[in-house]
């Protein structure tokens, strides 16, 4: 997972960072500093952002096509 794609789901979800941040349960910063490149989407992040949302690669996958095609 990379940040656009963290991005495309806060997006596709119509969720602005802060309240991403809280379905996700981390820091409002860590989102902002992802998003920028700033911060890199380590494991954990990648995990709870799959929990927080029920995502798996097919619906991650099927998000990505919609958005870049």
């Amino acid at each position: 997972m990379d940040k656009e794609t963290i991005k495309l789901i806060r997006k596709s979800y119509n969720l602005n960072q802060r309240n991403f941040a809280k379905m996700v349960n981390c820091s409002f910063s860590l989102i902002a500093l992802v998003e920028v490149g700033k911060r890199r989407v380590t494991q954990d992040l990648e995990n709870k952002i799959i929990e927080a949302f029920q995502l798996n690669e097919q619906k991650i996958n099927v998000m990505t096509s919609l958005f870049y095609q």
